[in-house]
């Protein structure tokens, strides 16, 4: 399978250069005019390409690699093949990010959908916006008014960005995104389909049904945040809803109304967070994991994917289960679980054999 017309390879880096760069030891400096070009998985690398190893378990698909460098920590380094130089670092899946960036900088956020560069005449940019020099605006994209939108940043084809928000500098907006109601930093990328500052979920009981309660607040999305695939942000109620910086969201995640999220989080996909709750700085939140309104959960914390959070969680621990507790205890109830249910499968076996 070639995956070069996608993403194609880099022009070439030696692997002496690549090193530096990683802040990595090259065991066999004879190696170091090699030329890398791009990243491949383990098993199928080959020449000009350089790939990652984090424990023994992956051992096996090193049979098959013809890489030109592998990258691995200390206590890995000796079962790598003798024809691979090996990038010596304490932190190989944080290098090998750092590879990538080096030789595919183009995957590194949402590509251009044409080649046409500028402001498109096939969109509509409303004579009250304001956009810096440098910005891009791809065909069928709607800027609003009084709109303003800083150098560097790529408006993707189809997207809305509505009356007054403010997106800040080198911003990648995917196509088909849509962003109303919210004040946007540098460095943000937005991808395809994402919904940001619409209606916050807010209704009252009433005699004739439920009444909807007015949502007049912003979505704050601080800088270098990225934000997956209809992903979908509500802005507050009254208070704003915030996204800290350096904060990464996957794809098909629900902020509600009023979530305040801090800083360098990790939210993987699927996960729903319920309106007012406030999350640390530095928390990871496993896929699918569904967090309730009004609660907080601490710096550090970690949650496990699956889990169902119910009360707010302390700093510092990680949480897994329905509803969510600490891992130790979640993990020996439900082996104490499996146990019982070994041995009712072993007495009910005993009881057909009788």
């Amino acid at each position: 399978m070639n995956h070069n017309e996608f993403f194609p390879p880099h022009g070439g880096v030696s692997l002496r250069e690549l090193a530096a760069h990683l802040g990595a030891e090259l065991l066999d400096e004879s190696a170091g005019g090699r030329m890398i070009r791009s990243v491949a998985p383990v098993s199928r690398a080959v020449e000009g390409q350089v790939c990652y190893i984090l424990s023994r378990k992956s051992r096996h698909e090193l049979a098959t690699c013809r890489a030109s460098a592998i990258i691995c920590e200390p206590a890995v380094s000796s079962m790598i093949p003798d024809h691979i130089p090996v990038l010596l670092t304490k932190a190989p899946h944080a290098a090998f990010a750092l590879a990538g960036a080096l030789l595919h900088p183009l995957a590194m956020r949402p590509s251009p959908v044409t080649s046409a560069t500028g402001i498109s005449p096939a969109a509509f940019v409303d004579p009250t916006a304001r956009l810096e020099p440098g910005v891009e605006v791809e065909p069928m994209a709607v800027i609003g008014a009084r709109a303003e939108i800083g150098s560097g940043t790529r408006i993707g084809a189809g997207s809305v960005i509505g009356a007054d928000v403010k997106i800040g500098r080198d911003c990648a907006i995917a196509a088909g995104a849509s962003i109303v109601a919210a004040l946007i930093g540098n460095g943000v990328i937005i991808h395809n389909g994402a919904r940001v500052g619409q209606d916050g979920f807010g209704f009252a009981p009433g005699p004739r049904g439920m009444l909807k309660i007015v949502q007049v607040g912003r979505v704050i999305i601080q800088d270098n945040v990225e934000i997956g695939a209809n992903t979908t942000i509500d802005r507050g109620a009254m208070d704003d809803t915030v996204i800290g910086e350096g904060t990464k969201i996957d794809n098909q995640v629900q902020i509600a109304h009023n979530v305040r999220i801090g800083r360098h989080c990790g939210i993987a996909a699927g996960v729903g967070i319920a309106g007012s709750t406030t999350v640390g700085n530095g928390v990871l939140i496993g896929g699918a994991a569904a967090i309730n309104g009004h609660i907080s959960i601490g710096d550090g914390a970690q949650l496990a994917a699956f889990s169902g959070v119910v009360g707010s969680v302390p700093p510092g621990v990680v949480y897994g289960g329905i509803p969510a507790r600490p891992m130790k205890d979640f993990l020996r109830e439900m082996a104490e679980k499996m146990a019982h249910s070994d041995e009712r499968e072993k007495r009910r076996g005993e009881k057909k054999n009788d």
